[in-house]
């Protein structure tokens, strides 16, 4: 009997927190496949050479930071991706392929000028098991002559820079452990600071009657597209696990992609950088 009431009053009370969702809140649609495969979407700064105007300071040759990185590619393991897949042209799988399943059968070996892919994806995919690599970048540049442009908008752009350097002073990247800056690099607000830094802040400047940011901007975007197309290209089925690895603004982009793809499922990257 005393199983019973139980039962009824976690019923009633289930019922009850049910009614008081907001309806905004309450799941209406489906909107994953039964079958959709698990992805987990990891940002990085980039720690070898880069063309990147954000370039963060770090010696990718310190044995500390080697050991440092292998630590966390050992957590990102737990995820057992099958499929590790990175920032680098599709052109070059065969190449990168036989890379990578070298460095598995030699994993002491040594790389001239190693970056985020060899020092933190391939132990991933090591670790994990994973056979195959796959690159999906795609390369379009975009820039904008600010010198030649009036904005009508004068004042969002230079409030908002600001606040990124109180943002920056509260959770400085310099002078910090590997992994404490490696968890910020991931934070979900951080994320989309970056969308803003290197997309988005563009739309704010334009002539009258001009779309001169938005032209930019929309070319950063189809970079971003094209790289999710190339996704969409790789051999996979229900029972692979994706592991991307990225710089941080197209993880951004790829968070919101994969959040409304029915295809994948997005896991909690901070269920692994705990």
């Amino acid at each position: 009997m005393k199983q019973l009431l139980t039962f009824l009053f976690l019923v009633t009370t289930l019922n009850l927190f049910a009614q008081n969702v907001r309806y905004e809140k309450q799941n209406i649609y489906k909107t994953k496949f039964d079958d959709a495969i698990p992805v987990l979407n990891v940002a990085t700064f980039h720690m070898g050479e880069t063309s990147d105007a954000m370039k963060t300071e770090f010696d990718e040759n310190d044995k500390n930071n080697v050991k440092e990185i292998k630590k966390v590619a050992k957590l990102l393991s737990e995820f057992k991706p099958t499929i590790i897949v990175i920032e680098a042209l599709p052109e070059k799988d065969s190449v990168r392929q036989a890379d990578y399943l070298d460095y598995i059968k030699n994993p002491n070996k040594k790389f001239a000028n190693p970056d985020e892919r060899e020092l933190l994806a391939y132990e991933v995919g090591k670790l994990s098991g994973a056979t195959k690599i796959y690159g999906i970048d795609y390369k379009e540049s975009y820039s904008i002559q600010g010198d030649t442009i009036k904005p009508i908008d004068k004042t969002t752009n230079s409030k908002y820079w600001k606040m990124v350097d109180e943002n920056e002073k509260k959770n400085p990247e310099d002078g910090i452990p590997f992994y404490e800056l490696f968890k910020l690099n991931n934070h979900p607000q951080y994320l989309e600071s970056l969308i803003n830094i290197n997309a988005d802040l563009l739309l704010y400047i334009s002539n009258k009657g001009k779309s001169e940011g938005a032209d930019a901007t929309s070319k950063f975007y189809h970079r971003n597209l094209v790289m999710f197309s190339n996704l969409n290209q790789i051999p996979m089925t229900k029972d692979d696990r994706i592991f991307i690895l990225m710089g941080g603004t197209h993880t951004a982009f790829f968070m919101d992609f994969l959040k409304r793809s029915p295809k994948f499922k997005l896991e909690n990257t901070f269920d692994y950088l705990k």
